[in-house]
C-alpha cells in the first residue's frame, strides 16, 4: 500500500511516502503553506498523483505521552486531509523526529538554507519509518 506521511507544520509541512511493497520511505517535498484548506487541497492532489491509499499524520505528544495544542491542531488538519482525499487518516506519534532529522542532516553536512528545505521532509520520512515498523510488530 502507497502511504504518504505528513509531517504538519504553521508555516512547512514535509511530505514523505513508501513504496507499495511498504519497505523504502522516501521524502517528497516540504510546503509552504500557512492556510490550512488550502495545504489539505494541495496535499490531496499529490496523494492522487502518487495513487496513495493512506495517510499518516505526526502527532506531536508531549514527552509524558499526553495531548497539547500541537496535537490538537494536528488532529484538525487530519480531518480536513479526510475530507479533500476521502483516504483513511492514521496518526503516528512523533516525540523526537525532528531531533533525529537533524542528527541526520548533520552526518550529511546539510547546512544553512538547503537544511531548512528539507528538514520537514526528512522528519516525515522518520514518522513513515516509524509508522511502518510499528505496523509490522
Amino acid at each position: 500500500m502507497v502511504i504518504l506521511a505528513v509531517d504538519y507544520g504553521d508555516a512547512r509541512t514535509g511530505l514523505a511516502v513508501c513504496d507499495a511493497m511498504e519497505l523504502l520511505a522516501s521524502p517528497v517535498t516540504v510546503l509552504e503553506e500557512k492556510d490550512s484548506q488550502l495545504l489539505a487541497i494541495r496535499i490531496a492532489d499529490i496523494a492522487k498523483v502518487r495513487g496513495v491509499q493512506k495517510i499518516v499524520v505526526g502527532l506531536p505528544k508531549n514527552m509524558d505521552g499526553t495531548e497539547g495544542f500541537r496535537a490538537q491542531s494536528c488532529r484538525a488538519f487530519a480531518e480536513l486531509l479526510r475530507e479533500q482525499c476521502a483516504l483513511p487518516v492514521d496518526f503516528q506519534d512523533e516525540r523526537l523526529t525532528t531531533v533525529a532529522a537533524h542528527r541526520v542532516l548533520n552526518v550529511t553536512n546539510t547546512r544553512g538554507k538547503k537544511r531548512k528545505a528539507v528538514i520537514d521532509a526528512v522528519s516525515a520520512v522518520m514518522i513513515l519509518e516509524d509508522y511502518l515498523r510499528t505496523a509490522k510488530s
